[in-house]
């Protein structure tokens, strides 16, 4: 049997017409543009092309061609069309009685009644078939409701997979997972993000915007960021001479640190992210972010690991580093240092400490929370797919990892 899902890639010379109700279709259940395409089989750029017109020059000339619309869905017998609309208004005219003229289209007393009543002109009271058409037509169309709202166990899913602090675009991808033939129970994210800011477009918690990475109650950009201040290292070895296998990432075992902070500096915490995994781990420092309290909790931390999972550690330019030689004597880890400035250079570091404010918020006192506090949090991370992993977990990759190397 024919899966009416799979991409079906038309022939040399075959019509697109149903490639054009197949991809509007997809479109009308949710799916966005570059995968309604895929499932089609055409090029991204010919759905935009077929939703929003394109421009063509030639020889110096200009030449749009209008965007192909949805194909229109045959009208139901049940509703009045524009030529019945026409001959109400000329045997209304004549004089004939409500009942005759039902009689006359084969239609109910009461739908003529009704359509004189509700189209007429609300001024004059006369009956003009031509904007009775049009005015019948503008309420049709009545508000969609979303996936969401109409689906109990599906908005169920989602809420629990928001409870747990998992993205949109993770929630979708799971979604596409469990439920392999149901497209109708597909969403883009756009979906979830409307459901939870827009009114009325989904039914979500309104509080679940609370779950999101940002934590934002309205959809606007913000930016900012908390340091300790740099100081003076000696003997930095800086990140141009890491060894390119921590570059790459094919090589585990090449960490990425750093420290969040707490309420007007007067707490830390500090993160660990394998390079090549994603795997996290957290330092729990209870006497601060002073140097000798991070060397000690990192020699604990990654000087326990296997040999392949202690290569390398890269942390920014913070006073915390300070006795990073003795850390590199005692554990055989080389540390090496990011450009001023220059965050995007532990960027799997960066993107972990956001998710971290999730559990751990700005403007908050972090000494609260205990090495076991620490360890949920770590394995919570550790346990969710990443789309950059392929939709694994880092605790499965690593897994996998690990197992190669025996």
């Amino acid at each position: 049997m024919t899966d009416p899902y799979q991409r079906q890639k038309p022939g040399p010379g075959k019509p697109l017409t149903a490639q054009r109700e197949h991809y509007f279709r997809l479109m009308k259940q949710g799916l966005n543009n570059s995968e309604a395409c895929r499932l089609v089989g055409i090029h991204r750029s010919t759905g935009q092309h077929w939703r929003h017109g394109r421009r063509l020059r030639d020889k110096g000339r200009e030449y749009y061609y209008r965007p192909i619309t949805a194909p229109a869905p045959p009208a139901s017998a049940r509703f009045l069309s524009e030529d019945e609309r026409v001959r109400i208004a000329d045997l209304h005219r004549l004089g004939w009685s409500t009942r005759l003229i039902a009689r006359k289209l084969g239609r109910d007393p009461s739908t003529i009644s009704r359509e004189l009543r509700r189209n007429a002109d609300p001024v004059t009271g006369s009956y003009r078939p031509f904007t009775a058409h049009r005015r019948a037509l503008g309420r049709r169309p009545r508000p969609r409701p979303g996936k969401l709202a109409a689906d109990l166990e599906l908005r169920t899913m989602v809420q629990q997979l928001l409870d747990r602090w998992w993205s949109p675009e993770q929630i979708c991808h799971e979604l596409r997972r469990r439920f392999p033939g149901q497209p109708e129970r597909h969403l883009v994210p756009e979906t979830i993000y409307q459901a939870i800011y827009v009114q009325g477009r989904g039914g979500l918690r309104r509080e679940l915007h609370r779950a999101l990475r940002t934590g934002r109650a309205m959809r606007r950009p913000r930016r900012g960021s908390t340091a300790l201040p740099a100081g003076n290292i000696p003997g930095m070895v800086m990140i141009s001479e890491r060894p390119a296998e921590a570059a790459d990432r094919a090589v585990p075992g090449h960490w990425e640190g750093d420290l969040i902070v707490g309420a007007s500096h007067g707490s830390v915490i500090g993160t660990l992210v394998e390079r090549s995994t994603r795997y996290v781990m957290l330092l729990h420092l209870p006497d601060g972010g002073n140097a000798s309290a991070v060397r000690d909790t990192l020699i604990s931390t990654l000087g326990t690991l296997p040999t392949q999972l202690r290569r390398s550690l890269t942390w920014d330019q913070g006073k915390e580093m300070a006795r990073h030689r003795e850390f590199s004597l005692t554990t055989d880890i080389a540390v090496y240092f990011c450009d001023p400035h220059s965050p995007w250079q532990r960027g799997s570091n960066e993107n972990t400490n956001g998710l971290l404010r999730q559990y751990f918020p700005k403007g908050t006192d972090l000494s609260v929370h205990t090495a076991s506090d620490l360890a949920a949090v770590a394995a919570a991370l550790n346990t969710r797919p990443r789309k950059t992993l392929d939709w694994q977990t880092p605790a499965e990759r690593l897994d996998k990892l690990l197992a190669q190397a025996h």
